[in-house]
């Protein structure tokens, strides 16, 4: 596995894992308390870790915070990278300080290493926001600040907003299915030390199989890797870019961490561009 700086953290898996799981998941999980698959969810957190990611993402949102104290219980704190993100509804000083004090009770955590803002919300100032994170990282609640779903603009006025501290990353949808953020936004983060955090990193599942005119198949039989490591390669290799694909299953799980590790040829990385054009 290989090891990249995210915020003030020195050593991020590459691969990570997410918690998302699906609208209906969520919605049994927020009113009525049941969590669909459970233990099989948190025996996938647990392979991961296990088998050498550090990584976890997760939301307020999502329901599954509980699951992720229950996969890192027992575990030293400081060799893990939790991250959660707060709901554009809570985004005023109060509401966001409520947030994390509920999401650091749920996690069973004293601190989140990443702190994101889920969505932008055009009616609260983004200087409000940055300003609540700022204090929060202040008293240690926090150890870095991201957003999610920035748009170019909207990542830059979130890191001016920011006084005393480095905006560390936007976590967007990107894979090779969608290379829409290497128009604008990519470049950008790029250039100021930035992490790219991507969801969707395997194209809702289309880039599980051969691709487009086989080209997806003759490079997995090429390096013995199949279609999810090869894309998962291609996205984080040699960048500030970050996946966390969804952790359901340890197997599933421990495939996507074996995309770490190892890089394509360029010619080869050149050869998957073309078959999944910008």
């Amino acid at each position: 596995m290989n090891f990249k700086p995210l915020g003030s953290a020195v050593k991020v898996s590459e691969i990570g894992m997410g918690t998302y799981y699906d609208p209906q998941w969520i919605a049994t999980a927020k009113t009525i308390g049941w969590m669909r698959g459970a233990a099989s969810k948190v025996e996938a957190l647990k392979a991961g870790l296990d088998a050498g990611s550090n990584f976890i993402d997760t939301a307020e949102l999502y329901g599954s915070e509980p699951l992720v104290a229950r996969a890192i219980r027992g575990r030293k704190r400081e060799d893990l990278f939790i991250a959660t993100k707060v709901w554009p509804n809570h985004l005023r000083r109060e509401a966001l300080i409520r947030a994390l004090e509920k999401s650091l009770k749920r996690l069973e955590t004293p601190y989140v290493d990443l702190y994101q803002v889920h969505f932008p919300n055009t009616k609260v100032p983004i200087a409000e926001t940055m300003g609540a994170m700022e204090e929060m990282k202040d008293k240690g609640k926090l150890l870095s600040i991201g957003v999610s779903n920035f748009s170019l603009q909207q990542t830059k006025d979130a890191n001016v907003a920011l006084k005393k501290s480095q905006l560390a990353s936007n976590q967007v949808e990107y894979s090779l299915a969608n290379r829409e953020i290497e128009a604008d936004l990519l470049p950008y983060c790029e250039s100021n030390k930035i992490s790219i955090i991507c969801y969707y990193p395997l194209g809702h599942g289309k880039l599980t199989g051969s691709g487009p005119s086989g080209k997806m198949e003759a490079i997995c039989k090429a390096y013995s890797k199949t279609p999810a490591q090869v894309a998962l390669n291609w996205l984080v290799s040699g960048r500030n870019v970050f996946a966390i694909p969804r952790a359901s299953r340890p197997r599933h799980v421990i495939e996507n961490l074996e995309a770490s590790g190892w890089e394509l040829r360029p010619e080869d990385r050149a050869k998957l561009e073309a078959a999944f054009p910008r």
